[in-house]
């Protein structure tokens, strides 16, 4: 597609996509396309995270939106299945996300949800994108239909009121003391206030915005700080996220890293015993190959989708699947959720926790293979089209038949190449993915 890539549209701020003429017109087509399914006036909320450049985007996006007709509410700051839970919480017919996950503060993006909660298809974002490209006087509505606009206050706390349904009346955990990471992002309001409610002792950081800190060496993409307030706190569990709260990387009591694939093992099986874990469970082509095997020596059925939690929540809708993620701290629990949610899984573990069991026993369930991944910025050009890098990755994925196996593909949310492999074989799998590093670089 043109414009959305594998989670909606992202990008460099003052780009070519990423600015406020172009936010204009992807709030007016959004905004047209969702007015002409009904004759009556729809109804869209945008939510934001940190970045200093949501205070230009947002104006261009409400702007859009209703010069195409469209009642808008913003809400500020708040994690993206916030806005995705009251997207059909407040029965509003389109969500905007305005984020770019987990990337810097000089990035920012779109995500777009249906009334269902849910990512839009790609049969709609391609509808979308053609209303984008075509006459901007087409799609703007006569003076007496043009949308209003109101600022929401409640959104934090409605977002909370909703998590706080999952959760078992009067459950505490008094004697649990855990280190929350926010990222400087999305989840600095929602995400300590909905912790602290449980009665735990509670340290945070990554909670001090300024437009510029967003994932700034804080984090799920930056675990090491989270280490780091584990250790020196004595805490029993701690919870990083991301940009937009949509993404969770764990460390236990030890200072161990757990990564999406282990938090998803690990509730997978608990679910099992629980008997609430419905059909199986959905990873993706990153999913670590350890994830797989252990899946099915305990007879729980595993799928792989695209990179994307949108086609992990896709697949699991068509095989009523009720558990699936990534790898990168992408987990959506479909007995609860549309989308990733961070803090709705750590809520899920520290429920798991409070039966006295450590976390790094939690976690332990599975024995990862090794893996390497590699991401190579790129310009331009996708160097993956040239004969000579298919060719060497060809040639990597001989030398690996049967030993592992080799994955490289094009970013769909930044200017990268990924390159991940998978081998016992730890020496060969160097060689491999050294043989198409050279050739791409």
């Amino acid at each position: 597609m043109k414009y959305f890539g594998t989670d909606g549209i992202r990008g460099h701020v003052n780009s070519k996509n990423i600015n406020g003429d172009m936010f204009f017109k992807f709030g007016l087509a959004a905004g047209r396309y969702f007015t002409n399914l009904k004759k009556k006036k729809q109804t869209a909320i945008i939510a934001k995270d940190t970045r200093l450049s949501g205070y230009a985007l947002e104006p261009a996006l409400v702007s859009g939106l209703a010069s195409a007709g469209m009642h808008v509410y913003t809400l500020g700051p708040l994690p993206t299945n916030g806005l995705a839970m009251l997207t059909k919480s407040m029965n509003a017919n389109l969500g905007i996300m305005i984020t770019a996950s987990h990337n810097l503060f000089y990035d920012n993006g779109l995500k777009l949800f249906g009334p269902d909660g849910l990512k839009l298809s790609d049969k709609i974002q391609k509808k979308i994108e053609g209303l984008i490209d075509s006459k901007v006087k087409s799609h703007l509505s006569k003076p007496r239909f043009l949308g209003r606009v109101k600022r929401l206050e409640t959104g934090t706390d409605d977002y909370i009121k909703i998590l706080k349904k999952k959760i078992p009346n009067n459950f505490k955990f008094r004697n649990m003391r855990i280190v929350l990471d926010c990222a400087n992002g999305a989840g600095y309001k929602s995400a300590p206030k909905m912790i602290k409610s449980l009665g735990v002792k509670l340290k945070v950081i990554g909670d001090r915005p300024n437009g510029f800190n967003i994932n700034k060496n804080c984090g799920s993409t930056f675990p090491k700080k989270l280490q780091k307030f584990v250790k020196k706190h004595k805490a029993h569990l701690g919870i990083s996220l991301d940009g937009d709260a949509d993404r969770i990387i764990m460390c236990d009591e030890k200072g161990s890293i757990v990564d999406g694939d282990q938090i998803i093992a690990a509730l997978a099986l608990r679910w099992k015993k629980k008997k609430i874990l419905k059909g199986g469970v959905v990873g993706t082509l990153m999913s670590n190959y350890g994830l797989e095997k252990f899946f099915k020596e305990k007879n729980i059925k595993f799928l792989r989708a695209k990179v994307g939690d949108r086609y992990v929540k896709e697949i699991m809708q068509i095989k009523k699947f009720n558990l699936g993620g990534e790898q990168s701290g992408h987990v959506i629990l479909g007995k609860f959720a549309t989308t990733g949610d961070g803090l709705l899984v750590a809520l899920e573990v520290i429920k798991a926790l409070s039966k006295n069991i450590k976390a790094s026993e939690f976690f332990d369930v599975f024995k990862k293979t090794p893996q390497i991944l590699r991401n190579i910025r790129i310009k331009k050009s996708n160097p993956l089209k040239k004969l000579l890098v298919r060719n060497s990755i060809k040639t990597a994925n001989k030398l690996m038949k049967g030993k592992g196996r080799i994955l490289v593909r094009k970013s769909g949310t930044e200017p990268k190449i990924r390159i991940m492999g998978e081998s016992d074989n730890v020496v060969l799998l160097k060689k491999c993915i050294k043989i198409i590093t050279r050739k791409i670089n």
